[in-house]
């Protein structure tokens, strides 16, 4: 795992968005440089912990730290063009910050057939460990591409002949009664607060699943694999 040793080299790495898995700092450590660091991470939703100065000494191996070390994302993002470029389908994820959700996530797309998931830079659970596990190794196969804005990034796959459907449950159409275009991306919504509404204005089409309990909507992973696998049982059939 590669390690980002030092205030100001850790610092420089957040502010250039890096993916990290986690930050860690010494017990003890202060002052506005330290507070920096733990604001840039829950900022973009990175674990920090506070862990005894041997602890660092050791994952340092004599290495000067300053009482800070980043330890780097267990995957590499992957160039937004070069992940749509012969793409039929992708999911755009609109704030999944849990990293069990993001794995799932990411694992039931592969096995639809899914040529990409889009995460944005804030909002969403890095490429950690437990992302990883969740993922069950498809991760080794399915690209990641993170984004800085999400909008920006519907309309230019627009412009790259995308239709885009966003699940929502106030949507419209009932997801098995879509003609689903091609190529298409889909947006999922983060956990609790779906899609948000200037993401929805972007999206050509509104669907939802159909509830028949007295819950109004389901876990983000488990609607992404109805929705995902009734897209690819339709193309099946055609």
């Amino acid at each position: 795992m590669r390690l980002t040793l030092g205030i100001h080299p850790v610092r420089e790495a957040l502010r250039a968005h890096r993916p990290f898995e986690k930050v860690v700092v010494a017990k003890g450590a202060g002052g506005p440089r330290i507070q920096e660091i733990v604001d840039l991470c829950r900022a973009q939703s990175i674990p920090v912990r506070f862990e005894p100065r041997e602890l660092l000494d050791r994952a340092s191996k004599g290495v000067s730290h300053q009482g800070v070390i980043a330890f780097g994302a267990v995957h590499e993002y992957v160039d937004l063009n070069a992940a749509i470029a012969n793409a039929k389908l992708v999911v755009v994820l609109d704030g999944v910050e849990d990293p069990h959700n993001l794995g799932a996530i990411i694992r039931t797309a592969h096995a639809a057939g899914t040529d990409a998931v889009i995460v944005p830079e804030r909002r969403s659970a890095p490429l950690t460990e437990t992302v990883s596990r969740a993922a069950a190794g498809a991760l080794e196969y399915l690209p990641v591409v993170r984004v800085t804005n999400v909008t920006q990034t519907l309309e230019h796959l627009k412009q790259q002949g995308f239709w885009i459907y966003g699940l929502d449950e106030r949507g419209t159409e009932s997801y098995n009664l879509v003609d689903w275009a091609t190529p298409a991306a889909i947006v999922l919504g983060g956990e609790g607060k779906g899609i948000h509404q200037n993401v929805q204005k972007h999206c050509d089409l509104l669907v939802r699943i159909p509830m028949s309990g007295a819950v109004s909507s389901l876990n983000v992973s488990v609607a992404a694999g109805v929705v995902l696998f009734e897209l690819r049982r339709k193309r099946g059939a055609r």
